[in-house]
């Protein structure tokens, strides 16, 4: 057996050598790419200096900060049911933040999509507009909000939607143009106009996919509602800066751990709602 494999082996080689030889251009072209990228990772680290002397003094440190965590205390029930309202206001931060930059993108995402609209000075503006809000960090937006209309939820609900507006924008436009147009083409030869090929073309075809975006960014939502909070946006991000600055560390790692299991939770949940709206498995 071994030997008829290695007879039939080496007749395939010697019949097909081109395909067997070594390609020497694209391994060397894939060795000076991984160089490069080496390189220029050790040219980083020089020209910001970075201190890794300091890297096993910080693990001692850690350690030091790790020891007053454990064990995770809340303080009292009190501040149990106050931790657990301002958990509640960060995912409700998330949530909101999330369906109400969704819901403003869409419109403005069919604009950006060359297969919807063909007016390419439409097409540019609307692009580069999205690309203009996204490029602003959703911490960047929760400081604009918070001294607009002050510190509470309110400042982090329309920091999530901004930032999430750019993204969503980008993202639907994207998945819209890659719809199939033999739908949409359909609905035209049959007497429908160019909205109506719109709603009955790509939008039947993408939604399962828009949908699946909006869920996974309500998950990674919870963890940044959680950031701006601490520049007092509200929610459990207040709470968790206000208990680092008085250095209670325990209550810290109980908020830590808090903000995790939320987290997981969200994760898992969507997860599940996320591969049966696309269809690839039920709830269970």
């Amino acid at each position: 057996m071994n030997s008829f494999s290695f007879e039939n082996q080496a007749g395939i080689v010697e019949r097909h050598p081109d395909i067997f030889r070594p390609d020497w251009w694209h391994r060397g072209k894939i060795a000076i790419g991984v160089g490069g990228a080496v390189a220029l990772f050790l040219f980083g680290i020089i020209q910001l200096e970075i201190p890794f002397h300091r890297l096993s003094d910080g693990m001692v440190r850690l350690g030091g900060f790790v020891q007053l965590m454990l064990p995770p205390h809340p303080g009292s029930w009190a501040e149990v049911l106050k931790y657990l309202h301002a958990l509640g206001e960060t995912v409700s931060i998330a949530f909101l933040g999330t369906l109400g930059g969704a819901l403003l993108a869409l419109p403005v995402s069919l604009l950006a999509a060359r297969n919807v609209v063909a007016n390419r000075i439409v097409h540019f503006l609307t692009r580069r507009s999205l690309d203009t809000i996204r490029g602003v960090d959703i911490l960047i937006w929760a400081l604009i909000w918070v001294g607009i209309v002050g510190l509470g939820p309110f400042a982090g609900i329309l920091a999530v939607i901004c930032s999430d507006f750019g993204t969503f924008g980008k993202l639907f436009s994207e998945a819209i143009e890659a719809a199939d147009k033999n739908p949409a083409e359909g609905v035209q030869s049959s007497g429908g106009n160019h909205l109506h090929s719109v709603r009955f073309g790509f939008l039947p075809q993408v939604f399962p996919i828009l949908l699946s975006q909006v869920l996974y960014y309500f998950e990674s939502n919870t963890r940044s509602a959680t950031i701006i909070g601490i520049v007092g946006a509200g929610g459990i991000g207040l709470q968790l800066a206000e208990q680092i600055r008085v250095l209670e560390w325990q209550k810290v790692s109980f908020l830590i751990l808090l903000i995790l299991m939320t987290v997981s939770a969200i994760d898992w949940i969507s997860g599940k709602l996320r591969f049966a709206i696309i269809g690839q498995r039920p709830i269970a």
